[in-house]
């Protein structure tokens, strides 16, 4: 079973962000950043996530970054129950836990998976698959796996496979970090200040 909350209405998926307001910023951004800055349709996102929840902490953190990624698109969380199933075998764990994955994914998400042995991903690499995802009109699902990882039918699905450390995180970091590279991929695509 899998809980699904809208941290916000699907109405702006249709915005663009214009770069005209390129020019108006402060001049302090890096020469790639700059490069990057451009108009993007902004398209829906989705956050599946395999685990029990966010401690206290862990929440604050991740609802700060929500709110700032919510600025320039809908952003929609889905948690789906480690272990459905209650198996002892962890095959049997993470079969169970891709099933319920694979019935949040929509047909049409370009599904970015979370996992150690991905490919490496600047914070820029991140503003280029966002703009990718606008510019063909693709809603991104990025998965964040349970204990045990990604099961094969939900890896055999994945669009890309990336990692944002070559340390493993703990699935309630890893949320955190990836929602603050999300909301740095809009400000790099925005030419705003806060990339550096």
């Amino acid at each position: 079973m899998f809980v699904a909350k809208a941290l916000q209405p699907y109405q702006r998926a249709m915005v663009v962000v214009r770069s005209s307001k390129v020019a108006q910023q402060p001049a302090s951004s890096s020469a790639s950043h700059k490069k990057l800055a451009r108009d993007v349709r902004a398209i829906p996102i989705k956050l599946v996530t395999v685990g029990k929840g966010n401690s206290k902490g862990a929440a604050l953190m991740a609802e700060e970054w929500l709110e700032k990624a919510r600025r320039y698109t809908t952003v929609t969380e889905v948690q789906v129950k480690p272990n459905p199933k209650k198996a002892a075998a962890v095959e049997v764990q993470v079969q169970a836990e891709a099933e319920k994955v694979l019935k949040v994914l929509d047909g049409g998400d370009h599904v970015v998976l979370l996992d150690e042995r991905g490919r490496d991903l600047t914070s820029e690499g991140m503003a280029q698959i966002i703009a990718q995802a606008g510019d063909n009109g693709t809603p991104l699902a990025f998965c964040i796996g349970g204990p045990f990882g990604h099961g094969a039918a939900v890896r055999a699905r994945a669009n890309d496979t990336i990692k944002l450390s070559t340390m493993v995180l703990n699935h309630q970091v890893a949320y955190v970090v990836l929602l603050e590279q999300i909301y740095r991929g809009w400000t790099i695509l925005r030419n705003e200040p806060y990339h550096h």
